[in-house]
């Protein structure tokens, strides 16, 4: 924790998913949360949730010690020197997910990076708006930080302290690296998933009968709103076109490959799938790091009231920590194959547990990520 610093009163300008999260994250801190929103309902929706009080409009008392701006990327440097004009807080961090084009945009309008510390929480949901807020949303994610040499040691300290509060792990980054950083990890995969999910509108009853968890982890994040995604594509342009293009280029080679139909040709597409692999055994796990090696103990479940509470009430019986879980429902049928992640010596014993309570469990699966 950075010691010495407490963020006592912030302003959350934008409270939409992300600001009103903070706001509400903080609120359980007991600081004290003004909120602000050119959209009065989605303004409203978040006191009513709790997330804090109305900003005053003609307000001139005591600056926060920050002020939190949740706005889209091309609203950042603007928004920015409206707030430093009217004296908002002493110290000021905004959340979008690209950095070095509102840093660039907030020099250029004269904006005062002394107070001025870009952040960029890597948490979110496909679901959009203060509805869909959580104060728990940053518990143990990333947050980056893209101080500026102008940045003061001050203005760095209680953004970083902010991050703390809300649960997350600051990590400081240079903006354009991070930049290059989230279109590889984020904005692209999201342009992939949309581009997967886009085959979909033209599927018949039977393809979209015969879809399976695999079409649904895939294209989870196409859900999310499109105009907050041109916004942050349009932002971080080139990163994310370097990327397309790398994915794009590994596709159309398998395409021609596939259509050759050669056992050379599969042997070169199977190449891709070993790097997909190893890819995705690169993606720090759980508690960060290297990924576990869990074990899968599914679990045939009625859709019906009460049925998780149990599984996991024996779990705990049984002395089992529950790493990880997903649910699989059976289109067509009230019932789903929950799927139980734990460390593999733990789950014959939760199988058993839950054999001896009448539930249908086959043998664990070992050896799978999380």
């Amino acid at each position: 924790m950075t010691e010495g610093v407490e963020v006592r009163r912030v302003v959350v300008v934008g409270t939409g998913l992300i600001g009103t999260s903070i706001a509400l994250a903080m609120r359980e801190r007991g600081a004290e949360v003004l909120l602000t929103d050119r959209d009065a309902g989605a303004l409203r929706l978040a006191v009513e949730l709790g997330a804090g009080e109305p900003l005053p409009d003609a307000a001139r008392a005591e600056p926060a010690d920050l002020a939190v701006l949740a706005v889209p990327p091309a609203a950042v440097a603007v928004t920015l020197l409206d707030a430093q004009k009217r004296g908002l807080a002493t110290a000021y961090t905004d959340v979008a997910s690209v950095k070095a084009l509102p840093l660039a945009q907030a020099a250029e309008l004269g904006c005062d990076l002394s107070t001025f510390v870009a952040g960029h929480p890597l948490a979110g949901s496909e679901r959009s708006g203060p509805g869909a807020a959580r104060a728990d949303l940053f518990l143990g994610r990333p947050w980056a930080l893209c101080a500026t040499p102008e940045a003061s040691a001050a203005t760095v300290a209680v953004v970083r302290a902010l991050a703390e509060a809300c649960g997350a792990m600051p990590v400081e980054v240079e903006a354009a690296e991070h930049d290059r950083a989230v279109a590889l990890v984020s904005h692209g995969p999201h342009v992939v998933s949309a581009a997967v999910a886009a085959r979909l509108t033209g599927a018949d009853d039977v393809a979209l009968g015969l879809s399976g968890q695999g079409v649904r982890d895939v294209t989870r994040i196409a859900a999310s709103d499109p105009r907050l995604w041109i916004g942050i594509l349009s932002a971080n342009s080139v990163p994310v076109a370097e990327v397309l293009e790398a994915v794009a280029t590994d596709l159309a080679v398998a395409a021609s490959l596939l259509r050759d139909g050669s056992d050379e040709a599969a042997a070169h597409v199977a190449d891709l799938l070993l790097r997909g692999n190893a890819g995705r055994s690169r993606i720090p796990g759980k508690h960060g790091g290297d990924q576990s090696a869990y074990a899968i103990v599914q679990v045939v479940i009625p859709d019906r009231p009460g049925e998780l509470a149990m599984v996991f009430q024996a779990a705990g019986v049984a002395g089992v920590n529950i790493e990880d879980v997903t649910i699989e429902h059976s289109p067509g049928r009230p019932v789903g194959v929950l799927e139980i992640a734990v460390v593999p010596e733990e789950a014959e014993r939760l199988a058993a547990e839950l054999r001896g309570r009448g539930w249908s469990v086959p043998s664990p699966a070992g050896g799978a990520g999380p």
